[in-house]
């Protein structure tokens, strides 16, 4: 029997060199995301979330262990660093629909209308502000076809109304995918997420229970 596509994480080790010697961040972790699984990662501070993160999604190598993606799995949304400042909004959307091969019609559509940018999506983004290059950003991520979304911190972006439209694509819309969750909104970790690694001094746990975990990381 075939097992099941999933996000695997087994033993993975990632540590720095510094000039005091190798500084270990993350030491054996080891967790699974199957289709519409939701994993919170918590953990104070410095305790590798944001490693953890980069590492998912391939911006870092680790040091020992692997990461098998079984599913298709997003760059962590809002990250606007990809963007090539010299070009418009509308011609990074083209390049990064050609790179991912989805229908750019159908994901110039949904980003127009999501981001509501209007006629700066034919300006060059070095003179977008930070809040428009991760509107553009956000929505890209939301507009190729992910089977698991990799969230580091930010999830809601702009105004109140605009941040209700972000929590409802991400949390109802897309409830059948995947989601990896770097946050430290303990309500919306409780309400949403099915599992949660409590990270600490490098090493993790994961629990089923996701509230008994938001209380351990109150403790830490």
């Amino acid at each position: 029997m075939t097992e099941a596509r999933a996000i695997e994480v087994r033993d993975l080790v990632k540590q720095f060199p510094t000039e005091h010697g190798p500084k270990l961040v993350l030491d054996g972790i080891s967790f699974r995301v199957a289709p519409g699984e939701r994993l919170a990662i918590l953990g104070r501070n410095g305790a590798g979330k944001s490693t953890l993160i980069k590492l998912l999604a391939g911006l870092q190598r680790p040091t020992s262990g692997t990461i098998t993606r079984g599913l298709r799995m997003s760059w962590p949304l809002a990250l606007g660093g990809g963007f090539e400042g010299e070009m418009t909004g509308y011609d990074n959307v083209r390049f990064i629909s050609r790179l991912y091969r989805a229908d750019f019609p159908q994901v110039m559509e949904y980003v127009a209308d999501f981001t509501e940018l209007g006629r700066d999506l034919h300006e060059p983004m070095r003179l977008y502000s930070d809040g428009m290059r991760m509107r553009l950003a956000f929505a890209l991520s939301l507009a190729i076809d992910f089977e698991c979304l990799l969230i580091d911190e930010v999830i809601l972006v702009g105004d109140k109304r605009f941040q209700e439209k972000c929590h409802h694509e991400i949390f109802h819309r897309r409830k059948h995918c995947a989601m990896i969750l770097a946050a430290h909104a303990l309500d919306i970790i409780e309400e949403y997420c099915d599992h949660a690694l409590v990270l600490k001094d490098g090493r993790g746990r994961v629990f089923d229970d996701v509230k008994l975990a938001t209380r351990i990381y109150a403790t830490l």
